[in-house]
């Protein structure tokens, strides 16, 4: 071997032990190894920096910003609320759940997907009165199953097909993994919901014990916009819509007065706010369900209204300008474009109105108005902000336009009248115009860890391709399965592959396991593509670790699980995927 040969596998095994490890964030190893090849002239001077510019980091990026903006329009919960019951028995819950989990996660990025069910998931356990864990890890699984579907899915699929595209000419289409990735993913999750789930440790299933933590139950009040007078509605018709939502009717004011003893039967008028009582999340949902607006929500029609708003909590010390008294007074809402929407006071209820009561020392506020409003008015008022506890205000009036402009985006794609790159750029500028992700989420919903570590690695693995290293490994693959059909290799390859991923990222297993399954294919004389789809199929199927895929990761603190819980539903679900992909792989990608 040569200098630069040796040099190169000392320092992907480096990089390897110190992703495995840990301790070091994987964007700064990846970066530090990037400049050590560069500093050893293992890397050309001019081509340090050009996985930066590729293609497959610049669609992850775009993929998770249009995500951020389908989630903001309400178009994922439209579907989720449509499809979701928390009455439903544990093995269909967790059955339907899967399979929406699968579905967003081929049209959003499934970490994204997983975000979104996550609470629901969670919120219908709390309901049913069992623990999250029987049903967080088979709903992870499902997501990182369905990403494998079509090409935005999951990162793995977008640098395979932009490695086809350097490799052989040309990328990957939107749907070409579709045929093996949703055999896998319909046998995956059928797996997970009918038996998988059932392999985990006895003490899921005990009943899960009050650990004394509970969201601020928040006093608010939500505006009523406009009633139909062909159809009126009563108090007592949203009880159903406030009681699925969490959230308590505790009041009625009309004409700036409070209704003392108003009954269910009474109509509800438009210019009326109902008074209720819910946690952050609660209180926002049911707004969208029964078409509530806030106090001052008419400032957010014009050109305010294309900022995205946020919910955020903020505790009032003693020196707070706003402690003593109140937000009318203060003239928030007209002084800087934020409204106080709910106060939370020690478990007891407001007993005036929201924006007329006094602020008391100790209380916390929940505050609505954009990012940097937000921050301005906390500022101001003196009050100390909670960290990370913010609701984003999804735009639900907003919802077809999103779907229809990430709809145009794909089919343009997909027909060729655009690059994917293009039309996915196309579709962020339509939703920062129109206000469904906003200047400050444009750049925090994309991952930025993931998108250095992408970028640091390309050039990595261009010099580890470029020198003959891929080859080496491809040719002792090879050799081991001499003699044996093609289809050993394919399966060798994919064991080895999964193996890694389970214990690395799965963008980092990608970038190197891609030129060596193409060299495996040159060696053996047959069409390198369905070693490019095992390789996209075996990076993605991340379930013996939660450190192997972020979605396991996610869901390790909520479910309760440990580390050595991953692998009872993960070992045999990789098992079935490898069972399952390689014969189609085969069918539908011929060698």
């Amino acid at each position: 071997m040569t200098f630069d040969q040796i040099a190169l596998f000392v320092l992907f095994g480096i990089v390897f032990a110190l992703l495995v490890w840990g301790r070091i964030r994987f964007d700064l190893v990846a970066f530090a190894a990037l400049i050590t090849g560069a500093l050893l002239g293992l890397v050309p001077s001019n081509n340090i920096f050009s996985g930066f510019g590729h293609a497959a980091v610049i669609i992850i990026a775009l993929v998770l910003i249009v995500s951020k903006g389908l989630m903001n329009s309400g178009a994922v919960e439209l579907i989720a609320n449509r499809l979701l019951s928390a009455s439903r028995a544990l093995s269909g819950h967790i059955t339907l759940m899967s399979v929406v989990g699968a579905g967003l996660s081929g049209i959003i990025n499934n970490v994204a997907a997983l975000a979104l069910l996550m609470p629901l998931d969670l919120e219908a356990a709390k309901k049913a009165g069992r623990s999250p864990g029987l049903s967080l890890m088979p709903l992870s699984f499902a997501t990182i199953l369905g990403g494998m579907i079509t090409l935005i899915g999951t990162p793995p699929n977008i640098v395979i097909a932009e490695y086809r595209s350097d490799a052989l000419g040309t990328p990957f289409s939107m749907f070409a993994f579709a045929p093996v990735g949703l055999s896998v993913a319909v046998c995956g999750i059928a797996f997970v919901a009918l038996f998988g789930w059932r392999l985990l440790p006895p003490h899921f299933r005990d009943k899960p014990k009050d650990e004394g933590f509970a969201e601020s139950l928040y006093s608010a009040e939500l505006k009523v916009s406009k009633v139909s007078e062909e159809n009126p509605v009563s108090v007592g018709d949203l009880y159903p819509v406030a009681e699925e939502k969490d959230v308590v009717i505790i009041g009625l004011i009309r004409n700036g007065r409070r209704i003392k003893g108003f009954a269910r039967r009474e109509p509800i008028k438009s210019g009326d706010f109902l008074v209720v009582e819910g946690d952050p999340k609660a209180i926002e949902s049911f707004m969208g369900a029964a078409k509530l607006d806030f106090a001052g929500s008419e400032r957010h029609k014009g050109g305010l209204g294309g900022s995205a708003l946020s919910l955020a909590e903020a505790i009032a010390p003693d020196s707070a300008r706003i402690t003593g008294t109140s937000a009318f007074n203060l003239r928030l809402l007209y002084g800087h474009g934020v409204t106080l929407l709910g106060i939370s006071r020690e478990g007891r209820r407001i007993q005036k109105r929201v924006r007329h009561e006094t602020i008391r020392p100790g209380d916390v506020l929940l505050l609505i108005g954009t990012q940097e409003r937000l921050e301005n008015a906390f500022s101001w008022l003196g009050v100390l902000p909670l960290e990370g506890r913010q609701t984003g205000m999804i735009q639900r009036n907003k919802a077809w336009l999103a779907i229809a402009g990430f709809i145009l985006a794909i089919a343009a794609a997909v027909a060729g009248f655009a690059y994917l790159p293009v039309a996915l750029a196309a579709c962020v500028v339509l939703y920062a115009a129109t206000g469904l992700v906003s200047g400050t989420e444009v750049y925090n919903a994309v991952e930025w860890k993931v998108i250095v570590l992408l970028g640091s690695l390309i050039p990595l693995g261009q010099a580890f391709e470029n020198a003959g290293n891929a080859q080496l490994i491809a040719d002792g693959i090879v050799a081991v399965t001499a003699g044996a059909p093609a289809w050993v290799t394919l399966a060798v390859l994919m064991v080895v592959t999964m193996t890694l991923s389970d214990f690395l990222n799965n963008v980092a297993t990608c970038l190197i396991a891609a030129p060596i399954s193409v060299q495996i294919a040159g060696s053996l004389g047959v069409n390198p593509d369905p070693f490019l789809m095992a390789v996209a199929v075996a990076a993605s199927c991340a379930f013996l670790t939660p450190i192997g895929h972020k979605n396991n990761t996610i869901i390790m603190g909520p479910g309760g699980y440990r580390f050595g819980d991953y692998w009872r539903i993960g070992l045999p679900l990789e098992i079935l995927v490898l069972v399952v992909a390689i014969p189609a792989i085969l069918i539908f990608w011929p060698l």
